[in-house]
């Protein structure tokens, strides 16, 4: 094993050092030069075709009486911000009203601009707060612009760039949380003081209305104007599922004293509380994975009339809940498969949906919850979305469709559960022409809570399926699939299980004939990355290729690399010698093995990742090399932790990904 305190890759955790860097360059161009070829450039074609189509659904959100769109296409790589009407969308070809054109903003600015979003002061629509990163960091520069000029304001409201939040609270004040100098962000590099921000007034000058403790994930600071209905909340992140909430009344903070770990939702008189964990409530328990409802102002003097809106059983859990003017929708997941509901406030009475397709998976894309009006997206494995609209609970008609970007003729979908160390049955899906044994590309996630749920993908649909493979995806612990306690159960000391699921459905898939060992490739990214990490040594046997991307691999140091120190609440403290006991028993790069037959890897990254710090994919591969192992490395200097700033740029990670997959899985083609 490497010991953390005799390591000797540190030098590569300097980003932009020129050393680590003459590194890099060093390790991509034999990836490239391995990996390239007509294959890998008809795959990148298709990819990018796939990305660049006029197409595909332009998805909308409601802002007054606008519909608005952020668009990359192949004339605009960077993309436009703009905006129609709902009469213009309802048509083949809308008019679109273009407010800003990122490519044309970075050329005369002269920065590789990436679109990170525009925060819109409500019910006004006039003021908009405009996002921008440079190569796709998680850090961006803040402007305000004016929607009725279609111009940035001449001194207006600024920030420079950092990880940065802001809400109006009118036109002419923000609630900021940003970098506000020495001693202004918390261990884990987020903004921990959330300051008042009158228009005119320096930045160093703004109030401070609420400050976090330096070990605290980040400050917490919204703003809602719903007419009638108006909330300032203030609070803080104490790790990365707990959070202390207070309400402002009268300039005082008034507790919103509800379970730490839980999420609220305040509409109107009402107020949600989503839980993670069980709580007791005087004689009641509400089990974890429920959904609670109360008036907020009456919580707020102390009353405690809960109102159960769903409950969880063993194979159902909420997924997400929205609203509009005058209904509450839930999308909840059935193994893995949506469902959803509509909810009167008061009553809380539930029916289904009507009008929603019977296809595995259903979301909502947008809710106005100033009017009842509603967009969803649905789509299955081999099914194409459809963007259908209308009222909740109303009748609903397609707006939209997107084209097939494969053809899915004798591709058969099929649910599958594996028997994982424990017993527990962990559900996967399998997508392929069921005939003989093929090459199979296995993807999985499995932490944070996040679901890994169907829906269409045109690029493995065309880069692999078309090709003759089989596409598997995971529902592994550690995600959201059956609620919060599919992910607390395996987090910490229980983290192995998350491992153990996955291991069990590679071996699964070899015993039910869909594929062998050697056809058999993984594939994951971020938490994924590390996941992958784990299979190549502790399950080595189990796989023909690994694809580790963006990924956290040395747990030993983890939380002192940017964002890191955040995910203790995930994977536990590794200076704290309880904790490290157990994360040192996964921990990739502490578990490397000279000895150990190990599957070809490659391993991707970005230069510009700024949540996740390149140097774990720098310094696993290193050590790899080091103990005789072929690592093929690539790494963006763009792109931040999504790997790809651009859509070229994703058709390339993308490209790379699947050509080494093909390479490595249909024999005679490895090194």
């Amino acid at each position: 094993m490497w010991v953390a305190d005799d390591d000797p890759y540190l030098w590569l955790e300097d980003i932009t050092g020129d050393d680590a860097l003459e590194w890099v360059r060093a390790h991509n161009d034999p990836t490239l030069e391995a990996l390239g070829g007509d294959r890998f450039e008809a795959i990148r074609g298709e990819l990018l075709e796939i990305l660049d189509t006029d197409a595909r659904i332009p998805y909308v959100r409601r802002r007054g009486e606008y519909l608005y769109n952020f668009w990359r296409d192949e004339a605009n790589p960077k993309g436009v911000w703009r905006r129609t009407t709902l009469e213009s969308y309802r048509t083949d070809e809308p008019e679109w009203d273009v407010l800003i054109d990122v490519d044309e903003l970075a050329r005369t600015d002269d920065e590789n601009w990436v679109w990170s979003g525009a925060e819109v002061i409500e019910p006004e629509y006039t003021l908009a707060l405009i996002s921008l990163s440079r190569g796709g960091a998680d850090a961006v520069v803040t402007r305000e612009f004016d929607m009725r000029t279609r111009q940035f304001v001449t001194d207006g409201f600024s920030l420079e760039e950092a990880k940065s939040s802001a809400s109006w609270e009118d036109e002419n004040t923000l609630l900021v949380c940003t970098d506000f100098g020495p001693g202004s962000m918390t261990e884990s590099g987020y903004p921990r003081v959330a300051k008042r921000w009158r228009r005119g007034e320096p930045l160093e000058n703004a109030e401070t209305v609420y400050e976090a403790e330096p070990t605290d994930i980040r400050v917490i600071a919204g703003v809602d104007r719903t007419p009638g209905y108006e909330h300032t909340r203030l609070g803080r992140y104490t790790d990365f599922y707990n959070r202390v909430r207070y309400e402002v009344r009268d300039g005082e903070l008034v507790l919103i004293d509800v379970p730490t770990d839980s999420m609220l939702s305040l509409h109107q008189e009402w107020m949600l509380i989503a839980l993670r964990t069980e709580w007791q409530v005087g004689e009641v328990t509400y089990p974890a994975g429920s959904l609670l409802a109360t008036t907020f102002d009456e919580y707020l003097s102390g009353a405690r009339d809960l109102t159960i809106v769903y409950e969880p059983d063993p194979h159902s859990c909420l997924s997400s809940f929205s609203w509009t003017k005058d209904k509450l929708i839930l999308v909840t997941l059935r193994d893995v498969v949506s469902h959803i509901e509509i909810v009167t406030p008061g009553t809380w009475e539930r029916r289904d949906a009507p009008d929603i397709p019977p296809v595995a998976s259903t979301v909502v894309v947008d809710a106005d919850h100033l009017g009842d009006e509603v967009f969803y997206d649905s789509s299955g494995f081999t099914s194409p979305s459809r963007l259908l609209y209308g009222t909740a609970g109303g009748p609903l008609v397609q707006l939209k469709s997107a084209p097939a970007f494969f053809d899915a003729d004798g591709i058969e979908v099929e649910q599958f559960f594996a028997t994982s160390d424990d017993g527990t049955q962990v559900p996967y899906f399998v997508v392929g022409r069921r005939s003989e044994p093929a090459p199979t590309y296995l993807y999985g996630y499995g932490g944070f809570q996040s679901a890994q749920t169907p829906g269409y993908g045109g690029g493995v649909g065309r880069a692999w399926l078309s090709r003759g493979g089989t596409f598997v995806q995971a529902n592994i612990r550690g995600g959201g699939e059956y609620g919060p306690q599919w992910h607390t159960q395996a987090m910490r000391e229980n983290r192995h299980l998350v491992y153990e699921d996955f291991a069990a459905i590679a071996a699964d898939l070899v015993r039910r004939g869909i594929t062998t060992v050697d056809q058999l490739g993984a594939s994951g990214g971020s938490n994924g990355g590390l996941l992958m990490g784990v299979m190549l040594t502790q399950y080595p046997e189990l796989f023909g290729a690994l694809v580790c991307s963006v990924p956290l691999l040395d747990m030993k140091r983890f939380h002192l690399l940017l964002a890191g120190a955040s995910w203790v609440a995930e994977y536990g403290n590794p200076d704290d010698p309880a904790d490290w006991e157990f994360i040192s028993k996964y921990s990739p790069y502490q578990n490397i093995s000279a000895d150990g037959k190990y599957p070809p890897i490659l391993i991707t990254t970005s230069t510009r990742d700024d949540r996740v710090h390149p140097g774990h994919a720098r310094k696993m591969t290193a050590a790899l090399e080091a103990a005789g192992h072929r690592v093929y490395y690539y790494e963006n200097i763009e792109g931040g932790h999504g790997g790809a700033a651009d859509n070229k740029q994703a058709a390339f990670k993308g490209a790379l990904t699947y050509e080494f997959l093909w390479r490595m899985l249909t024999g005679g083609n490895r090194d």
